[in-house]
């Protein structure tokens, strides 16, 4: 009894940990939003007059809203990043650097297009949205296209050096070689669940885009609630492999 109580003060500790910061906020803003999308849209997909269906999918439509607003405030960051990584000089790869630099662009033009949507929306300035949340949505899946190549690429490279070190020598220099073999492995993991994440919201992305383009406007509610959900649920398994791999 004693260790379940014990158990779960320490689930609720690390959920008000993650709920303290910014980024951590976002994150279950963004699983919270996406799961009442999804199921939501399961309920009102099977009875359309669905009370409860409809209210999950308001409740999702407000935490959108939520986001949107918070995001108000993410340029600085953004610029602070883009700045800190400027040219890419520390990059080895050039297709890996350029690729991150259009990345950074992509991402730090998207916030004021959509704060532009946001506030025609909110008829604080006097300009139709629509124009805005393409743009937006278009720098958005330029970003995630690029994360995913850049991902790709990484593997590529991350897999020459694995190779390397299963060709180690000396008894010495294979031990070492295990352990960086470890590590690159774990480096591959990660972006292949950076790839897994970024298709889940590439394929939302392009279905936000203006009809006739591709499967755009074709995606029920639960299904959109089912790619961002995943995306949300990939992204903090990675962040949990990746700090039980900061620990071992």
């Amino acid at each position: 009894m004693r260790m379940t109580v014990k158990v779960m003060m320490n689930s609720v500790e690390s959920l008000i940990n993650v709920l303290e910061s910014y980024r951590g906020r976002d994150k279950v803003i963004r699983i919270l939003c996406y799961g009442s999308q999804l199921v939501g849209g399961v309920f009102s997909a099977k009875n359309s007059q669905s009370l409860l269906g409809k209210r999950l999918l308001l409740f999702s439509a407000q935490l959108s809203q939520c986001r949107i607003t918070l995001r108000l405030f993410d340029d600085l960051s953004m610029l602070a990043y883009s700045t800190n990584y400027g040219l890419g000089a520390t990059e080895k790869d050039a297709l890996v650097r350029w690729m991150s630099i259009l990345n950074n662009v992509a991402d730090q033009l998207y916030y004021p297009c959509e704060h532009i949507a946001w506030a025609a929306d909110a008829d604080l300035i006097k300009t139709k949205s629509d124009k805005w949340w393409v743009l937006s949505t278009v720098l958005w899946g330029m970003s995630l296209l690029l994360s995913i190549l850049r991902s790709i690429r990484l593997i590529l490279i991350l897999k020459k050096k694995v190779q390397k070190c299963q060709r180690a020598g000396s008894a010495d220099s294979r031990e070492e070689a295990f352990a960086h073999k470890a590590t690159l492995r774990r480096q591959i993991r990660g972006e292949i669940f950076s790839i897994l994440s970024s298709l889940a919201d590439l394929s939302n992305a392009i279905h936000w885009m203006p009809p006739g383009f591709l499967w755009a406007g074709r995606f029920p509610p639960w299904l959109v609630g089912l790619m961002g959900t995943t995306s949300s649920l990939i992204s903090l398994l990675h962040l949990s492999s990746s700090d039980q791999g900061a620990c071992s």
